[in-house]
């Protein structure tokens, strides 16, 4: 088992998870209480749906209008299955567990290992760490309501975000045309479609043949 896998997995976990703190905090500010807000994190597990959910509901949306928000915004992870479904290749009650942890996150770090069994560790150490640190910290958040504030505060904001763009990066700089007409569609996308949808017309222009290597 590669060490470098390991260490990127848990990173990725750690600085995903730190986002749980302000999810259980709005969950909570949202009226729900600390079983609903740790339900919903348990079973949906996808940050950005959650965090549409629960904004919708803080604002005083319709429920209907929040589902179906959550579920745009958890569209993508449909696609992760396609891929990931040929690299792990679960049989049985392993299947269920795959698809709960089928995230940005355990994807990101699967594809960008080159040998097979990195990347079946990378999807499933990935998944496990982010499932564990996600909803420590949510359970936490929704207990102390608004005392730990965002992570935004803390200056980790970007942590995510950089970890990502290093994860793709390899990927992405033969494919630099490709990302950019993805990043402009998404957007134009944004004041014209509802949330999740910009990053499915994102998804989409992947599968045109625009310069880079394939």
């Amino acid at each position: 088992m590669s060490r470098r896998v390991i260490s990127t997995s848990l990173s990725v976990g750690l600085a995903t998870g730190l986002y749980g703190l302000s999810f259980g905090a709005i969950g909570s500010a949202a009226g729900l209480g600390v079983p609903a807000v740790m339900l919903l994190s348990l079973l949906m597990f996808s940050g950005a749906s959650q965090f549409a959910f629960v904004g919708i509901i803080a604002a005083g949306g319709a429920p209907i209008t929040a589902i179906s928000s959550a579920w745009l915004m958890g569209v993508r992870n449909s696609f992760y299955g396609l891929r990931l479904n040929t690299v792990i290749g679960p049989r049985g009650l392993w299947r269920l567990l795959a698809a709960q942890l089928t995230i940005d996150e355990s994807n990101a770090v699967s594809a960008a290992q080159e040998r097979p069994l990195d990347q079946k560790i990378g999807f499933w150490l990935t998944g496990g760490a982010v499932f564990i640190f996600w909803n420590t910290a949510t359970l936490m958040g929704a207990l102390a309501g608004n005392l730990f504030g965002s992570v935004e505060a803390w200056g980790l904001d970007g942590a995510a975000a950089a970890a990502f763009l290093g994860l793709l990066w390899p990927r992405l700089k033969n494919n630099l045309a490709l990302a950019a007409v993805g990043a402009l569609v998404a957007l134009v996308a944004i004041p014209l479609t509802p949330a999740g949808v910009p990053v499915l017309l994102a998804a989409v222009v992947a599968l045109l043949p625009i310069g880079g290597k394939k």
